[in-house]
């Protein structure tokens, strides 16, 4: 295997952010199962490194910057300048609402409209932001994200703070609306992979380039949006199913000739958590009464028949 090849196109930024995104959400799941009983604080510090390494890069470009005049008449270094400043303010906006939240679950003294008035300005900068990234041949991946989500961001803190009383697969409708795009996304570059492949007078390293890049896409929106469900399902206290309940219920030949069942301890007593096999037994109590039925009529018409035989007995 050739390395250089391999990590060519490695972006040591996005693994740094994708690294401490994978950790936080890691830790915050582990807090809210209370499989571990850490402070907030101590959940939030994989945000805190990816947001004090890109503000110390900013810092060190904008020294940078002033110390050596002659490198802003090169290219174009006051956009890269410009992008620089958009980005840091963005992870300072994004750094804000981070510590407003893990203020808010710590203490709870907030409401969580408060702590999301940063998310949704920076989601309104953000706009322009895309804009002007869009005019200067740069990319806004954060900005996009922070774009598209900016209704999102408003349903959230109404329905924590309870302003609202929709479930919550209504709050996440904007989510929803998003990942259906990112599906069709998805399928785009499916088929777009699939006529590159059958395109003869396309270079193999094209049709490399576009299977990744199918690939790379579904790997990513379809776990997305699984967990869109799973989560809204918890949230709405919905995901309480027993897998071997429905498995019973899929395969019936399981609970017919396996033998199967399956029951569960709830107050004190044990009750049968799939109705089917409570019918099924009442069925065969009634089946077998009905065979002793038909057997005993049976038994009744085998029996000979023998005439009555009446005898006078004289005085």
């Amino acid at each position: 295997m050739n390395l250089q090849s391999l990590f060519q196109d490695f972006n040591p930024s996005k693994f740094v952010v994708h690294c401490c995104l994978f950790t936080f959400t890691v830790l915050f799941c582990l807090r809210l199962d209370e499989f571990i009983d850490w402070p907030y604080w101590v959940i939030f510090i994989p945000l805190w490194v990816w947001k004090s390494i890109a503000t110390l890069g900013a810092i060190v470009g904008a020294i940078v910057w002033c110390r050596y005049p002659h490198y802003r008449v090169e290219g174009d270094s006051y956009s890269h300048f410009k992008a620089m400043l958009i980005s840091l303010s963005l992870h300072l906006i994004l750094l804000m609402f981070e510590l407003l939240a893990c203020d808010r679950l710590t203490s709870g003294r907030h409401l969580w409209v408060l702590v999301f008035i940063p998310l949704i300005f920076g989601s309104v900068a953000s706009v322009g932001a895309c804009v002007w990234a869009v005019k200067h041949d740069r990319s806004f991946e954060l900005e996009l994200f922070c774009a598209v989500n900016a209704l999102q961001f408003v349903f959230l803190p109404l329905k924590l703070d309870g302003f609202v009383s929709w479930s919550w697969e209504v709050v996440f409708v904007p989510l929803w609306i998003v990942l259906c795009l990112c599906l069709v996304a998805v399928l785009y570059s499916i088929i777009f992979c699939g006529i590159l492949l059958r395109t003869p007078e396309v270079s193999p390293q094209q049709k490399k380039s576009a299977i990744n890049s199918a690939i790379g896409n579904c790997a990513t929106v379809l776990p997305i949006l699984v967990f869109q469900v799973l989560l809204a399902d918890k949230l709405d206290e919905d995901l309480d199913w027993p897998f071997i309940a429905f498995l019973l219920g899929v395969v019936p030949c399981l609970q017919e000739y396996g033998n199967i069942s399956y029951h569960t301890e709830s107050a004190g007593q044990t009750q049968p958590l799939d109705t089917a096999t409570a019918q099924l037994d009442e069925f065969e109590k009634y089946d077998k009464k009905g065979k002793k039925a038909a057997l005993s009529k049976k038994n009744d018409h085998l029996k000979p028949v023998v005439p009555i035989i009446s005898i006078d007995l004289p005085d």
